[in-house]
Order: C-alpha cells, then structure tokens, then sequence
C-alpha cells in the first residue's frame, strides 16, 4: 500500500495525475439526450455529465466551440445585445490550458421567489411571482443569487449544483417567509400549520408560560437562547448544501455525476448579503478602496487540525495505512527510536516525540501549498460530491475527510451607503492563484474609472479584464503574465457585482 501511495504522489508532484484525482463510476447508464439550444454540447466529457456552458452566456454553437479551445482560450462574456444579469452584474470565463477535457466550472445567476410552504392538506400548482401571499397579503419573499462551481475530477457535479442548489434554498427558506417578515423574535417551534399567522405563532409560547410549570424548570424556560434572523437564513443556506449533496450522492449514477466541485454561492435577502464557501474559491467585497475578505479558503492546511481530529477519533478511516500525526518530511525506518518534531489535533506548535513504528505510515496530510493533498489524493476539503472517491488503487474512502457545510459570512448593504464603484468581486481559484486580493482590487478600479457610473457594461469588463490578466498572454514558454510569471493554465470564472443594487443601476 505504501508503495501505491508513493507512486500517487510522484505523479502528482511531477504533473502526471490529476490535482483531484477520481474515477468514473462503472456500469453507468446511457446518458439522457440534451435538447440543442445554446451552452448545450454534443456528448459527455471524461468525468460524466454533459459539457455545457451557463445557460446565461447564450452561445451559439460556434462560440461554444471556440469556448472549449484549449489552444486559443477566447474568454467569453455575456453579449451586451442579450438580457441583463441581475443586478447588471459582470461575468466572465476562459477554459483551461489542457488540466481537463473541458471547462470543470460552471456559474449561476437567477432571482428566485420563496414562497411559503404549504400544509399537508394542500397542494397547489406551482405558480409565479405574485408579490402577495395568497389570502395573507404579506409579500412572497425574493432573494438574488450567484453561484460559482470548481469541478474537478469531471464536471457533472458542478453541472447538477448550478443547477439545483438555488432551488434548495428557496427550499429551506419556505418555512421563514412570513417570520423572516416579522420582527418579532422568532418562534422556537412552528405550529403543524406552518401558514399560521406570525401573531399566532408568538402566542404558542405565551399560552404555554401560563401553563403551571414545576419549581425546578422555571430557570431552565428563562433561560432560552435568542435566536436571530440572520442565523436563520445562514442556517438555511449550510443546511440547503447538505441537501445538494445528499441528492448528488442518490442520483450520481443515474445523472452521470462523477468526481465533486469546491461551491461559493451569495445570496442577498432583505438588505444583507451571504456569502457561503466551501472549498477554495474565493469572495471579497471592494469598498471605496478597503478589501474585505468575505471568504476563506478550506485546504489539507487550513483545516488540519479537523482532519487529524477526525483520524484520531476514527482510526478505521485511516485503513491501517495513514497517520493522523504530522512531521516536518517523511520518516525513514533507521529513525526508529529517535526524537522527532510533530504535531497533532490539539497543537498549533511543534514539539518532540519518540518515532515509533506506526509513525512510519504515510501521513494523512502532505505537502504545502497548492500541493498539500488528504491522503495523496485531493487538495479541497470542502465542497460537494466525491462519494466514490477513493485514494488511489485502493479500498480507502476519502469522503468522510470531506464537509459539504460551507462558512457562511453576512455583509449588511442598509449600513453603508455605497457608491457604483463598489462591488463583490467572486472568483474561483484560477484567479486567485496568481492575482493576489490587492491586484484584483487594482484592476477593478481601474477599469471602472473609464466608463461612466451608470453604464452597466462596466461590470462585465472588469471581470472579462480580470480574466484576461489572470490569464496571461500565450508565448513560446506558455501562458505569460505581464510580469512574464506563470499566468494561470486553470479555469477562471468570475462575477463581479455592484453592490449598489438593481435600484441604483438602469
């Protein structure tokens, strides 16, 4: 075994394995026809599922062709004879120098209405946006919403979250409409009839303080956790992603969904925005020339201490043939004995201890950097799907290692007033591995000052101009940056999005 991992690992650190390395599931069915429209392609590439662009991008099937060249890497953008995107925010995209067969990335950006769940006894047909709940006059609820999807090992899990995951926070936030309206605290329990008006359901607790309470759960009932909105809807964003991957991992077989994706999706409801990662894409907001990170990569290195924490708890996970301690470099077997540097789940330092013999098993994380990988095989620990990854030519599931749950961070619009040069900036790691927070910041200013403030084509060529210099130039050493550094040869996509609002923008 510790051959095989050997051998994992000299590919990956001489470029010959994939970063993200999965199979495809065996004996998969036919896949299902694809209608032809734009952003639909002619068959499924390697990792399953169907090659496709985002809907919103409206290519032709010559621009298509041209987006899935390798050679030329045409960065392609919304047209600006075709609709808007909400908000008039900017996207753009360029595939990879040759990592993957196609572009692993996808991207979504819809308004989607919430509106209230219905009782078990009624089933209405599904309707549009009416701006009033029925019988109530209380409005349905609306939210904005982006979403950026890194695929690695096949693209199919990427597809399937672009797709859905919108959907299943609409899902979640059906039971909060009329509470997330009220500002009174929220209930502790909803009533079986989750229509009952807000008034009623703050009654439940008061009819239940009338009630005679023995002396010794008096201080238990004062003493209740306040509860706010805002935990609400975070709540029901981290439990939506639970349920995207629940669904990606029932219908993998049956959807073609090979391999995972990191997910960075934004949702902005009632004046505050969400900004929910898992993986290592990345968010930040550029405000009147201040950065905030509104994102944190989650990496074998950001989250050791989880890993190793989980390793030790649950040894069997390990297969016999990892170690959840970690040392400076591989130990060799004449060290037997000796005092060596390590840490573990508890230490942030280092210390010294006595190399024994299941210290010599290959470490559970190794290799700094972009390079660190779980057990030798992937460099994301967050993100959706990889139920069937394994590490390499063995039986050693990788997934447990992995957490669907993103962070989410709240970034309240109604407390500053913002000018059209503000903006969240969202991007996947193909930017950001090679353009640091203060370059891109640079960038969007910079293009934003030669157009006027109302224009809403400026956004779209702030992130089409920070693809491009992400990008590089193609010469005879690769893809070249300015600086004739290493441009990125992954795939890049990008939203940028002002942060004044569709009531600002024309």
């Amino acid at each position: 075994m510790l051959g095989r991992v050997r051998t994992a690992v000299a590919q990956l650190v001489g470029g010959l394995g994939p970063a993200h390395g999965a199979q495809p599931p065996r004996d998969s069915p036919a896949p299902p026809p694809v209608p032809p429209g734009p952003s639909a392609c002619r068959g499924p590439p390697a990792g399953g599922g169907f090659f496709s662009r985002p809907a919103f991008l409206q290519l032709t099937s010559e621009e298509l062709q041209r987006a899935d060249d390798h050679a030329g890497r045409a960065v392609q953008s919304p047209r600006e004879s075709c609709r808007r995107l909400p908000w008039s925010t900017g996207y753009a995209e360029v595939i990879n120098a040759g990592k993957s067969q196609h572009n692993e990335d996808q991207a979504c950006c819809e308004v989607v209405v919430v509106d209230r769940r219905c009782s078990p006894r009624c089933n209405p047909a599904p309707k549009e946006c009416t701006g009033e709940a029925e019988g109530q006059g209380r409005k349905d609820l609306c939210f904005h919403y982006w979403g950026l999807f890194d695929g690695h090992a096949g693209s199919g899990a990427a597809v399937m979250a672009s797709k859905l995951l919108h959907l299943h926070i609409r899902d979640q936030l059906r039971d909060l409409v009329d509470i997330l309206q009220d500002s009174s605290p929220p209930p502790l329990c909803l009533p079986s009839d989750s229509r009952a008006l807000p008034a009623e359901r703050n009654r439940a607790p008061l009819a239940q303080a009338d009630a005679e309470l023995p002396n010794d759960a008096l201080p238990r009932f004062h003493l209740e956790k306040a509860v706010s909105h805002e935990s609400l809807v975070i709540g029901a964003i981290e439990n939506a992603f639970k349920r995207m991957d629940d669904q990606i991992e029932r219908e993998r077989t049956t959807r073609l969904v090979a391999g995972g994706c990191c997910a960075l999706a934004v949702v902005y409801l009632l004046g505050k925005v969400y900004v929910a990662n898992a993986g290592d894409s990345r968010a930040i907001i550029i405000r009147n020339g201040e950065i905030i990170p509104m994102s944190r990569e989650f990496t074998p290195e950001t989250e050791r201490q989880r890993l190793q924490f989980l390793g030790f708890l649950r040894p069997e996970l390990l297969g016999n043939e990892f170690t959840h301690l970690e040392f400076p470099r591989r130990i060799q077997h004449k060290e037997l004995g000796k005092k060596m540097l390590y840490r573990d789940q508890n230490m942030n330092g280092w210390a010294y201890k006595r190399i024994e013999e299941d210290d010599l098993k290959f470490p559970l994380i190794y290799g700094e950097g972009k390079k660190a990988r779980v057990m030798a095989t992937i460099g994301v620990t967050r993100g959706l799907g990889d139920h069937d990854l394994k590490v390499y030519n063995s039986n050693i599931h990788i997934k447990p290692f992995l957490s669907c749950v993103p962070e989410v961070r709240v970034y309240d619009l109604t407390q500053y007033e913002h000018c059209p040069d503000d903006v969240l900036v969202l991007g996947t790691d193909g930017l950001w591995d090679v353009t640091s927070d203060g370059e891109v910041a640079d960038v969007v200013t910079e293009v934003l000052m030669n157009y006027e403030p109302n224009d809403p084509c400026r956004y779209t060529r702030a992130a089409h101009e920070l693809v491009v210099r992400s990008r590089g130039v193609l010469k005879e050493r690769g893809w070249r940056l300015a600086n004739d550094k290493l441009g990125s040869g992954d795939d890049i996509s990008v939203f940028v999005i002002p942060l004044g609002g569709p009531g600002n923008y024309t």
